[in-house]
Formats: structure tokens, sequence, C-alpha cells
């Protein structure tokens, strides 16, 4: 088997760390997906874009990249358009489906044109937003609130909002890390994500996760390092709310153009179980407190497999165009 694959796939680089604010949860996905390939028998790299130049991807001579970059620089269109140029076949969406993922709002504004739900929100010029107008979105949105810094994952640049007094620190702190303050409605419920695998009509949903955090405080801590968070899967809902939350992916993914595997998160209002899709990772983690690799594993399916199924679906967006 390890020849065969060797032989499928070709030298093959994992692509982790980079320079996002992601980077350390981006070491640990890299580390764990490079082990894999290689159990497996693939002749698989180790590639840092923080410390080496994307020519280097070129001049090794890589038949196809594993990316397992979190954030900017990895995760958001800009490296995927450059390995479209070298010509290296990639993991997960492309350009356009990267780009827009990676902006919480733009994603929104997409998958409500398609009919998925997502909470009321408003988005926040983070350099001219006068108190006087947090507070007029307060007022539209309710407390508590969430303000979250769009162009950032992992918990990053993100505050939950109970009073007025505490607007502005909270705005402050997600304005550090973007341009823009995503100002969302609280949803009171519960945290559930789901992965999909595929592409197109072959698009299909993993089990649901759900996510018990203490105190419902999913924060960067509690996501990647302790060991206090509670993760149900196959998540215990009725069978009619999981397969909508996993059909409402499935419809995420496609609406903004999602191929090869994604992750999608949703809360699932208490008071009528009504749920609204939060944001969608085209790169999601793949450390040891992961979730693609938790749904995968109610399944059947190894970290080592999911590796290589993840793996065998990179490709090129842009057909290479005929030399003249």
């Amino acid at each position: 088997m390890g020849t065969e694959l060797k032989n499928e796939f070709g030298k093959v680089g994992v692509l982790f760390g980079g320079r996002s604010a992601e980077r350390e949860v981006s070491l640990m996905s890299g580390k764990g997906v490079l082990e894999a390939l290689r159990s497996k028998g693939i002749d698989a790299h180790p590639f840092d874009p923080a410390e080496r130049s994307l020519a280097e991807l070129a001049t090794e001579k890589f038949d196809r990249v594993f990316i397992a970059l979190h954030g900017s620089y990895g995760e958001d269109g800009t490296l995927q358009g450059a390995l479209e140029q070298l010509g290296i076949p990639y993991t997960g969406p492309g350009v356009m489906a990267s780009a827009i993922a990676m902006d919480k709002v733009m994603t929104k504004r997409v998958c409500l044109s398609q009919g998925v739900p997502t909470p009321k929100f408003v988005a926040l010029d983070a350099k001219a937003t006068s108190s006087q107008r947090l507070k007029e979105v307060a007022a539209e949105l309710g407390l508590p609130l969430m303000l979250k810094a769009p162009h950032e994952g992992s918990t990053i640049g993100i505050a939950r909002v109970e009073s007025e007094a505490d607007l502005q620190a909270g705005f402050d702190l997600c304005a550090k890390y973007d341009d823009v303050v995503l100002a969302e409605q609280f949803v009171k419920g519960r945290e559930l994500t789901v992965p999909v695998l595929g592409s197109g009509r072959d698009a299909r949903a993993l089990p649901v996760v759900e996510i018990r955090a203490p105190q419902g405080n999913y924060d960067y801590e509690h996501k990647y390092f302790s060991d206090d968070t509670q993760y149900l899967c196959p998540a215990p809902l009725e069978e009619a709310l999981a397969k909508r939350v996993q059909a409402l992916a499935v419809e995420a993914f496609k609406a903004i153009g999602c191929t090869g595997w994604s992750r999608v998160d949703f809360m699932v209002r208490e008071s009528d179980n009504e749920p609204f899709m939060l944001e969608i990772n085209t790169s999601p983690g793949m450390t040891g407190h992961s979730l693609v690799p938790m749904s995968a594993k109610a399944t059947g399916t190894a970290y080592e497999d999911l590796c290589v199924e993840i793996l065998r679906a990179a490709k090129l967006e842009l057909k290479p165009a005929a030399v003249k």
C-alpha cells in the first residue's frame, strides 16, 4: 500500500506554520498531517512559508501539496493563487471560495442569498465607528452580542459583550486585528460543527459534532489546549435536526464554491431549535483537539486515512492555458 500511495501522489509538500495569528495551531496541524502521510508511505516533506520563499515550492518540484495553514496567507486565497500560477495541485477550496470564506461578512451575505440562515449582523468600520453608533447597533441587535474580527479564525479577535459599558472595550479588541468589526446577534443555544468532504454533487456531510465548553466559553485555550471542553460526536440531536444541519452545511459549502473539504460552524437556538450558520473554515484544524478528524472517526475513518482522502482530492482550479 505504501509503495502504491507513493507512486500515486509523488512528492508531497505539507504547508504549515505561516505568518498568521494562527501559526501555533498550524504548526500542530501540519505536524500531525506530515506524520500521518509518512506513516502511509507517502513521500511527504514539511514546508513553512514563513521560513522559506514560495519560489522554493517550484524548485522542490512538489507533485501536490497539503495545505495545513490557517488564517491569512494560507487560508484566504492568496496562497491558492500562487499555487495556481505554479501549477501545483493543492488541497481544499480554490481561490474564490477561500477568499470569501475568510471574510465572515461576505460569507454571510453569500449564504443568505442561497437561503442559509445566519445571525443578524452589522459590519462596522474599525477606524471610524463612534461610540454612539456602537450603542445604536447594540439596540438593533440586542445584548448580549458578539463582536468579531471577520478575517481571523481560531476565536482570535472575538468578544462577547454583555452590557453597553463593555461595547467599546470589545470593539477595540477586535479592531486590533482587522479594518472591519462584525457585530453579530448572540444566539443562545448549542454550538455545532459539520465537516463536509467532496465537491459538487458528491459533497457530503460527516457526523455533527457538538461543542460544550465551560460556561459556554469556547475560546482559544479551550479550543486547542484544554481538556475541559466536551465534544459529543455524533451530537445528541433529533435525527431530523441533525439532517437539517448537515444539509445546511452542504448548502453553505456549495454556496461559496468550496471543494475538497471544509468545516461549517453553527449555533442552534435554544428556544426553538433553529440553526444559524456562523462561518466556514476552508482549512480546518487537524490537531489532537480538532473536530474534522473526530467526526471522521465516528464513521470509522482513521486520522491517517482522512489525510490521504483529503490529499487525493488535491487539484488545480484553473486549467493550464495552451502555449501559443
